[in-house]
């Protein structure tokens, strides 16, 4: 099942270069989606400032330890993420796994909403080639990092169900806004999360895509839509 154009998949640095794929997706209101990264321990990240910049250098300098540390702006439809968080590895901020989610959708059916996100590793820090800038270096296994926050919040018992959907699709040669290569089978992994955080699963049902949610369309507050009520309890 495609949702869109290889284009309408990828998000975009701030000076318009394609960034990481999207290959995470959330049906939850904000509040819910707050609640379900905090039960799988990932960290909400710090709004980038002058103190939260110096601070992430100065985590990396000393190896010491900073969760929350920001994680720099990707463009997805006009607009910088809505949320991000981070799952950090070791003693400092130089490698970790985060996120980063956009609103794709408001309020749809029983008011929830669609969020769609992009999974990485950073495994390292880098100088770039340009202007010798200090960023991070992602890892090119993004699948596993799409899989291992799926696998999260199933372990924390927040996740009703779970399907894939067609993204960007395969890739072995990808290249990020920052030089990363990457590779991935495209899929971008949907879970939708249970209503108000206070239900838990031993297990998520795992779900082919709705015959209904198949349609390639690059106007993505109809595919929302689409998924909304595809994914909506039955009357």
């Amino acid at each position: 099942m495609a949702l869109g154009t290889i284009d309408t998949m990828v998000t975009r640095t701030v000076n318009g270069i394609a960034g990481d794929p999207i290959n995470v997706g959330l049906v939850a209101s904000r509040d819910d989606v707050l609640c379900a990264m905090h039960a799988a321990a990932w960290y909400l990240a710090d709004p980038i400032t002058p103190l939260t910049s110096a601070r992430i250098v100065e985590s990396i300098l000393r190896n010491e330890p900073y969760p929350n540390a920001p994680i720099s702006d990707l463009i997805y439809h006009g607009k910088r993420q809505d949320l991000a968080f981070e799952k950090p590895v070791g003693t400092s901020a130089e490698r970790r796994h985060h996120v980063r989610f956009w609103r794709v959708f408001d309020r749809g059916e029983n008011g929830r909403s669609v969020w769609l996100g992009a999974a990485t590793f950073d495994q390292g820090i880098k100088r770039t080639g340009d202007s010798r800038r200090v960023t991070h270096e992602i890892a090119p296994d993004i699948d596993t990092e799409r899989n291992l926050l799926t696998a999260h919040l199933t372990a924390a018992k927040v996740v009703e169900t779970i399907y894939e959907v067609t993204g960007i699709g395969s890739t072995d040669q990808g290249i990020n806004g920052e030089g990363d290569v990457y590779h991935t089978d495209g899929n971008v992994k949907i879970s939708v999360l249970f209503e108000g955080c206070n239900q838990r699963a031993e297990a998520a049902t795992i779900s082919d895509a709705p015959p209904s949610v198949a349609i390639k369309n690059t106007d993505w507050d109809e595919v929302a839509k689409v998924i909304l009520l595809a994914t909506a309890p039955k009357k």
